[in-house]
């Protein structure tokens, strides 16, 4: 069940760049390692909501009718171009100050958690690539699926943390710089923009 090529593919799916990674190596920087755990965890956890619709069919279901598909699909981009926005906006995002930042977890986690709720993308995944390391003569092919989900889930939030720690890192030794900074805070902003657009001219 869990085999060596389910674990390499699922490894490249988790560390190929989105918008999980995307919004935890900007919380690392602008907020640090304790922050970037805090989103990665989010995250993660963002994709249980995928992994339920597809244990209970709805996902077989969104697949198959238009509608639900462009109804989370306009939500994800609505909700990218928010963080674009907020991220341009928030000139205070990126600078490294002296002082402690108070950090709110619960309203982190569930910043990351809507993240990826609203992104179709991840169910359409789990429809398609978790059936094809599955025995469909399995005796009990919801406990294998859960062991997949789980496994998949446990290298996302592995690899999550560790894109978080880096940036952390980077933030301790470049980003004294205000132009560093601005830069940064621009950067990611069009990269949730760009992001918002690729998902909003997907066709499935």
């Amino acid at each position: 069940m869990i085999t060596l090529e389910f674990l390499m593919t699922s490894l490249v799916v988790v560390v190929t760049p989105g918008t999980g990674v995307l919004f935890t190596v900007s919380t690392g920087l602008s907020q640090g390692r304790v922050a970037s755990v805090y989103a990665a965890m989010g995250c993660t956890l963002g994709i249980v909501p995928h992994m339920l619709a597809t244990a209970l069919g709805l996902a077989a279901v969104m697949h198959a009718g238009a509608l639900a598909f462009q109804v989370l699909k306009v939500a994800g981009v609505l909700y990218l171009l928010y963080l674009a926005v907020a991220t341009w906006r928030d000139r205070a995002a990126f600078a490294v100050s002296e002082h402690a930042v108070t950090l709110n977890p619960w309203k982190l986690v569930a910043k990351a958690v809507l993240l990826n709720t609203l992104n179709p993308k991840l169910t359409l995944f789990f429809l398609a690539f978790l059936p094809q390391f599955m025995d469909p003569a399995g005796h009990a092919p919801m406990l294998a699926f859960g062991v997949l989900s789980g496994v998949f889930m446990a290298m996302t939030f592995a690899v999550f943390v560790s894109y978080g720690l880096l940036a952390h890192a980077f933030r301790q030794t470049v980003v004294g710089s205000p132009s560093i900074q601005a830069g940064l805070r621009r950067g990611f902003a069009a990269a949730f923009g760009a992001m918002a657009g690729k998902l909003a001219t997907a066709d499935h």
